[in-house]
């Protein structure tokens, strides 16, 4: 009996952690219940699963089988939560910009212990793994995984499986939505560009696995998969995260280029980005996304000259223009969010009818009622900046309020910022329904500060720094490969977080700081061994 409890209390956190890394990204975000009213953040059950194994992890930090001061991103993580901690005080003592009313009150530390949260999935997967032969368990756990992400994402995307959103507050009750035509892919996840951010870090490693390992067919096949999760990027039509990829790849090839050769490196980074690129450009999403930013319009124009008519040379709304025709100046296809209605193929007869190549819904096929009659022909004047005209509606967006409010932020505090969930109100006093400022540096310099941003960035650097100790040390190529594979990933989600906030994307973060423990952990077993070869010289 004493040896099942010895064996139990030994591997409790490995099967816990490995419980996790399958669990959160294939559940759906399904709430439970709201924490605030009217708030979009919603309490899940992946939130009690997390809280339960950092409660385990606690009993064995009390019990001294986990010593804090030997992991190595304690000390950081610790100054980053101190500088928070001291913001949240600084917003409701200093500058005022949290009131002391409840709501915000509770919405300021709702945000504060949210990246507690976060972080506890680092030291939980970093106490979990005791011997580097563990690693190949969590790979494979991750392998089937991905898996079951871009499996789900194809039947959302070709046979109307059912998604789940949390990008308003309506849909993140849990409302059963259908993906419409062009609308972007969700998967499991509550967004796409968290599904895209996880595929930047996924695709990473799963192809440095493919390129490390020993057996030929295993390689194939993992190329394969990468292959349908890069097809699952593209149906995201997230630009920054495809961006953030080729950068990721591009480190992780560089790195390997040390161990396996340039010639070796270069060839298999070529046809990675060239596959990529050619896909990218030819089928998808993602070209009309990247041509609206780029300014490709005037091209994509001509290609289709003969099918579309061009548009006004003049970039000032008119109020003779109708509403769609409108917004069609400042969004694409793929901005067409999901809908609850499950989308039915449009009958034969109404297929013959001309429409524009932006309109996506074909008013021929719908019923009309007559109230929808009487108003067909009014036309809605809708204000559009000239940002949003110029770049598109989500950098307009940035652009014109999210990116200014941040600044802003910043310039009233510059140490410690205005706090957690203060960057979105328009007055002190507002009670806003969500955040997101889609620039991670802007949102922690305008939260917490330059005290805030250098801590939360030490962590990276450290990080880092780690992961190339322990490449020039290791001599086993899945190893290095995954070493390799850290650095990328970190400096993948570094540039991703300059678009979208996806430090506080929870399926993006769980997933990013269980990584970060796993291969933290191969790493300083890496070293470890190293320098006990050293002493047995």
């Amino acid at each position: 009996m004493n040896k099942i409890l010895k064996l139990i209390d030994d591997n409790l956190l490995f099967a816990i952690s490995l419980m996790l890394i399958v669990f959160i990204p294939l559940y759906p975000k399904w709430p439970m219940f709201d924490v605030l009213p009217g708030y979009i953040v919603r309490i899940r059950l992946e939130d009690f699963l997390v809280l339960f194994s950092f409660l385990i992890w606690g009993i064995y930090v009390l019990r001294g089988k986990i010593k804090l001061k030997e992991i190595p991103l304690f000390k950081p993580i610790l100054a980053y939560l101190v500088v928070g901690l001291l913001s949240t005080l600084s917003a409701i003592f200093i500058t005022q910009t949290v009131t002391t009313e409840t709501y915000q009150i509770l919405k300021l530390y709702l945000h504060y212990f949210r990246r507690i949260e976060y972080f506890s999935l680092f030291f939980i997967f970093y106490s979990a793994i005791s011997t580097k032969e563990q690693i190949k368990y969590y790979l494979t756990a991750l392998v089937g995984t991905v898996v079951g992400v871009f499996v789900y994402g194809f039947g959302q995307k070709y046979l109307y499986w059912p998604a789940y959103s949390t990008m308003n507050r309506e849909f993140s009750k849990g409302i059963v939505l259908y993906l419409s035509e062009h609308a972007r892919v969700l998967s499991t996840f509550g967004g796409h560009y968290d599904l895209a951010a996880y595929i930047m870090l996924t695709l990473t490693i799963v192809i440095g696995i493919a390129f490390t390992i020993k057996k030929w067919w295993l390689s194939a096949i993992l190329l394969f998969i990468a292959l349908c999760e890069y097809w699952l990027l593209n149906l995201t039509a997230s630009r920054t995260s495809f961006m953030a990829f080729l950068a990721s790849v591009s480190i992780l090839f560089l790195f390997l280029a040390f161990k396996k050769g340039w010639f070796w490196a270069g060839k298999r980074l070529f046809i990675i980005v060239f596959v990529s690129m050619s896909i990218m450009l030819t089928i998808g999403p993602m070209s009309e996304r990247f041509a609206q930013v780029i300014k490709l319009q005037d091209l994509k124009t001509d290609f289709n000259k003969a099918l579309r008519p061009p548009p006004p040379d003049a970039i000032e709304l008119r109020d003779d223009i109708p509403l769609e025709e409108q917004l069609a100046m400042v969004a694409s296809q793929s901005d067409v969010p999901p809908s609850p209605v499950k989308p039915t193929p449009t009958p034969v007869a109404a297929q013959v009818k001309a429409r524009p190549d932006d309109v996506y819904e074909d008013p021929y096929v719908q019923e009309a009622t007559s109230s929808a009659e009487a108003t067909a022909s009014a036309v809605v004047h809708a204000d559009y900046s000239e940002n949003a005209l110029k770049y598109g509606l989500s950098t307009g967006i940035r652009l014109d309020t999210l990116w200014p409010r941040a600044i802003a932020a910043f310039k009233t505090n510059p140490l410690l910022g205005t706090g957690y969930s203060t960057l979105v109100k328009a007055v002190v006093w507002e009670q806003t329904p969500a955040e997101s400022t889609d620039n991670d540096y802007l949102r922690l310099l305008g939260e917490t500060g330059l005290l805030g941003f250098i801590t939360f960035m030490s962590i990276f650097g450290l990080s880092i720094a780690i992961f190339y100790k322990a490449f020039r040390k290791s001599s086993e190529p899945l190893y290095y490969g995954l070493f390799a594979a850290g650095i990328g990933i970190s400096i993948g989600l570094i540039i991703n977080a300059m678009y979208i906030d996806v430090f506080e994307s929870s399926k993006v973060a769980y997933s990013y700081w269980s990584f970060m423990g796993l291969f933290l952990a191969l790493a300083l077993l890496t070293l470890k061994d190293k320098k006990n070869h050293k002493k047995t010289k």
